[in-house]
């Protein structure tokens, strides 16, 4: 197939390294940034810490963003998760696990494990990139806008779209994942859900867990308890707040599945002709009127049975 696919610049083994460092390090100031909540505000509930959590993790954020700005450093976006995930672990193993019982315990660690190997699938994987041979467009003077009409104009090239980021054509494509690295595409776009299906269940399970092991140690006057309370209350604020995000993006990704609609396309429609119904002027009126429609729509089963049995 005719595509187009534009090289990305290959990182060095420093800026690699370099990346990881710096998303190590923003992993630990905003894991021990949300531990001082707890400590601070030690009489508010659960519940009521998670505004302030909130605003900690935003201010974090910003402050780590522009930090990196100062500094003309980067970080990695899939590094962090990472961090992220082993922090959280390292957490339970260290603090939580002794209060949890043996088959929860067994299915909390397999969930990260598989976490671990679903973030290195999504990571290395091919999203459906379409080689090529040659293009009639030069390389790096390209408009995205352009490039994917030029797909459009091909039945070889359906729903074929470029991917600014990646600098390459996406078959399938929904949207580009900066937390998993890479686009999201016909290849691996069952493998996204899966992957975010499974964040929010060890997320879940960890909270679980950690509430499990709060209510075993308030009974506890150990200065060892309190501080270790402290940093499992954050981890589960963190957790809770990455829930929250992650199923309305879950159940959005499940709206796009049962009406057969990509991310990209539903932001963008107006870009492409075929989801323009172009309406009739009312009488006296010289205002043509632009509608949606979705040619790709085969009803709920089929739209169901489309995405589960894409070919790769």
């Amino acid at each position: 197939m005719l595509g187009l696919r534009f090289p990305r610049r290959r990182r060095s083994s420093w800026e690699l390294q370099q990346s990881a460092l710096v998303s190590c390090s923003l992993v630990l100031l905003s894991q021990f940034a949300l531990a001082m909540v707890p400590r601070l505000f030690p009489f508010l509930s659960l519940l009521a810490m998670l505004p302030i959590a909130a605003m900690v993790m935003v201010a974090t954020i910003l402050l780590g963003r522009c930090w990196r700005r100062f500094l003309g450093i980067s970080a990695s976006a899939p590094a962090f998760v990472l961090f992220n995930i082993l922090f959280l672990w390292g957490v339970y193993v260290s603090t939580i696990r002794q209060a949890i019982p043996s088959l929860l315990d067994a299915i909390l660690n397999a969930e990260c494990a598989l976490l671990l190997y679903g973030l290195y699938r999504i990571l290395s994987g091919d999203p459906g990139m379409v080689s090529y041979s040659s293009s009639p467009v030069e390389s790096g003077q390209n408009d995205f806008a352009a490039l994917n009409v030029l797909y459009e104009n091909s039945p070889s090239f359906s729903r074929v779209r470029y991917c600014k980021s990646c600098k390459t054509s996406i078959k399938g494509f929904d949207h580009h994942c900066p937390a998993f690295g890479n686009c999201i595409g016909q290849k691996n776009h069952r493998l996204f859900i899966v992957l975010l299906a499974g964040f929010l269940i060890a997320e879940s399970s960890y909270t679980m867990c950690s509430t499990k092991f709060l209510t075993k140690s308030a009974d506890s006057e150990r200065i060892e308890s309190i501080h270790a309370s402290s940093l499992v209350i954050s981890t589960t604020l963190f957790c809770i707040l990455q829930v929250l995000w992650q199923v309305v993006f879950l159940i959005w990704h499940i709206y796009c599945i049962c009406f057969n609609i990509k991310t990209e396309e539903w932001i963008n429609w107006k870009r492409y002709p075929e989801f323009q119904l172009v309406m009739e002027p009312e009488p006296g009126s010289p205002i043509v009127q632009t509608r949606f429609t979705n040619p790709f729509d085969k009803g709920l089963l089929g739209n169901i049975l489309d995405f589960i049995k894409s070919k790769d």
